[in-house]
């Protein structure tokens, strides 16, 4: 371990201690300070701040478009790469006072893969049992990080199900060449164990009693989504009575997965739509909604003032959503999106 540092928060007057071996992003989640992240690999600048005081910060690597020289050259940083040398004061450009305090412990445990099974041709519903410790709790919506076999590297999948019977379950997109999901492809079988760490990320439902809900996915980005639906049905009350719509793109009619459940959710939720949608149905007998799922959303949706919304799915499709909603009305702070970024091939 190196030298610790303090790290104090504006606006919200938070100082956490940090390690030099750490990044400040994971020193906040280890002490319960949730902050807004997203990928924690410098590529998505969720975690974008401004350094008020302080100069002496290293950055891991990280992606100019989530951070431009310019902006690092003015004191901006990613909270999620940034290592402290010295104490600092930042200031928090993007938070959810809702959430910063909310922060679970971050725990690292050995699952046993109890099934790995195929939704679609390319999807895996990944399932697995906790060993030790017996129970990991976590926020439906968040995510885990995987320990690739073999490497120093880590893959985050978000959580598909509930934390209610010490089972995970995950939907996995399978990329050529992606370093996990070609490993989860061929070389993962029932029985065998991997190791997780754990909860990250803010995708979580807001208490927001009688606001409307829209969520927008594609791909895995099904997994987080699917667990808020559950978690809403699950609680019953007032949550389970907001008006809530999910669209769901797909390209043909085989890459719909958890069709049978989210219909059913639909006689669990009173006032919950699920709208599938095919971008490229070609010859597929289909005679739902067809189109990019941002142009269905358009064509369902003309007034989305007080709604909240969550997107989840490949970067193109959030991009084109986090344009979208706005324009409909969403204001900017109620819209939570997770972007999903692979080693491998789309």
């Amino acid at each position: 371990m190196g030298d610790k540092h303090v790290v104090r928060f504006e606006p919200v007057g938070i100082e956490i201690e940090v390690d030099e071996d750490q990044t400040v992003l994971r020193a906040a989640a280890e002490q319960g300070v949730m902050l807004m992240h997203g990928c924690k690999e410098g590529q998505c600048a969720s975690c974008k701040s401004f350094i008020l005081d302080g100069d002496d910060v290293e950055l891991e690597r990280y992606s100019t478009f989530a951070l431009p020289d310019f902006e690092k050259e003015e004191g901006f940083t990613l909270l999620c790469r940034a290592h402290a040398y010295e104490d600092l004061s930042i200031e928090l450009l993007n938070y959810d006072e809702e959430m910063i305090h909310s922060g679970l412990p971050i725990q690292t445990a050995v699952a046993e893969v109890v099934a790995n099974e195929p939704v679609t041709h390319d999807m895996r519903h990944l399932v697995l049992k906790l060993v030790e410790p017996a129970a990991l709790k976590y926020f439906p919506g968040q995510y885990l990080d995987f320990a690739v076999p073999g490497t120093d590297e880590t893959r985050s999948f978000s959580m598909a199900g509930l934390p209610t019977d010490g089972h995970l379950e995950f939907v996995v997109k399978i990329y050529p060449g992606g370093l996990f999901s070609q490993f989860l492809d061929t070389g993962v079988a029932v029985g065998d164990r991997l190791e997780v760490t754990g909860p990250f990320g803010v995708f979580t439902l807001r208490d927001a009693p009688g606001a409307p809900l829209v969520f927008v996915g594609g791909g895995a980005g099904m997994a987080p989504i699917l667990s808020l639906l559950r978690s809403m049905a699950a609680r019953g009350g007032e949550v389970a009575a907001r008006r809530s719509t999910f669209y769901y793109g797909a390209r043909r009619k085989q890459d719909l997965c958890f069709e049978a459940e989210l219909h059913g959710l639909e006689q669990a939720l009173p006032a919950f739509t699920y709208v599938p949608a095919l971008s490229e149905p070609g010859d597929d007998d289909w005679d739902g909604e067809t189109g990019l799922i941002t142009d269905v959303v358009r064509r369902h949706e003309t007034d989305l003032a007080g709604a909240d919304a969550y997107v989840c799915g490949p970067p193109p499709m959030v991009e084109a959503a986090l344009e979208l909603l706005p324009a409909l009305g969403v204001a900017d702070k109620r819209i939570f999106y997770d972007k999903f970024t692979t080693t491998g091939d789309e």
